[in-house]
């Protein structure tokens, strides 16, 4: 295994990414996306081809751009508008209305 996959196996918090990558980044969109983030850094990593037969300096350089499109995505939008995550997905097309609301309640005795 390379160093690289070694050193990315060492990292587990968002942070830990963005500074290891060299992203900067500020803490108050990590502290509400952090998940988001790193779900969407993992989906751009499995739809990009070029990381396929690069070496180390072009593998960090590939990955480096497509956590700071990750990043960037959640500055410029909301999780629920980028819809990572399969709760978001289904919630799109579900409402509920005021009034279902309230006789879901137990009547008063």
């Amino acid at each position: 295994m390379n160093t690289l996959a070694l050193q990315l196996k060492q990292l587990s918090a968002a942070e830990e990414f963005l500074d290891f990558f060299g992203v900067p980044y500020e803490q108050s969109v990590v502290n509400v996306s952090r998940l988001h983030i790193l779900k969407r850094f993992y989906q751009y990593m499995r739809q990009e081809s070029a990381l396929e037969g690069a070496d180390e300096v072009e593998t960090y350089r590939r990955l480096r751009a497509l956590l700071t499109d990750a990043y960037g995505d959640f500055v410029r939008s909301t999780a629920a508008q980028e819809k990572v995550f399969k709760v978001f997905q289904d919630a799109e097309h579900k409402s509920v209305s005021l009034e279902s609301l309230r006789m879901s309640l137990p009547v008063k005795a």
